[in-house]
């Protein structure tokens, strides 16, 4: 793949507009190379980086169900979480199956780095499959005990059916690990 040689827009002017607990928003006066103009908003940069654990036990993958106050619905979808401070993504991949499933894994995969609506947010999203569980539970900071349900590896395509299984970073995950399966398995 070449390099892109495009020169990025010419950022004028950034403010914050508004700050919550958990988020700083700005707004960015930006001129792009044509010279037109444009003033967006973006929740401000950071370096923060998460982890989507896809886990593999006995032919099964696991998933969990967890409330999202933003949907005001439970939504069934893989463990996942922030790494913390002094933490890589493999020991935050480790620490969240421990916390979410009630598993540690001796083989973390890496699979891929997404990006979660760049337009407005900076964070990233490492997707990582854990093999060889074992059974070991870390308390976490979830209100409510996370329901564990297992879910066939031979049917893991057909929870792109469930109307609880929606969210996109899960269903990115479930194609990557898909994929990854196949190519092991040929």
């Amino acid at each position: 793949m070449k390099k892109d040689n495009t020169r990025k827009p010419k950022i004028h002017h950034i403010k914050t507009i508004a700050q919550s607990q958990l988020f700083t928003i700005e707004s960015v006066d930006i001129e792009f190379n044509n010279g037109k103009r444009r003033i967006y908003e973006r929740m401000q940069p950071s370096n923060s980086e998460a982890v989507l654990i896809v886990p593999i036990i006995d032919q099964h993958i696991l998933l969990v169900r967890e409330y999202g106050v933003a949907i005001d619905n439970y939504e069934i979808g893989f463990p996942k979480g922030l790494v913390d401070s002094g933490e890589n993504i493999m020991e935050a991949a480790n620490r969240e199956l421990m916390e979410e499933a009630g598993f540690g894994s001796k083989a973390l995969i890496f699979l891929s780095q997404l990006t979660i609506m760049p337009s407005y947010f900076s964070g990233k999203m490492n997707i990582i499959m854990a093999k060889d569980l074992y059974p070991k539970r870390l308390q976490g900071d979830e209100p409510e005990p996370l329901t564990v349900i297992k879910w066939p590896i031979s049917k893991m395509l057909s929870l792109l059916n469930e109307p609880n299984f929606c969210e996109a970073r899960n269903v990115s995950a479930l194609f990557l690990a898909y994929s990854n399966l196949y190519q092991l398995l040929k």
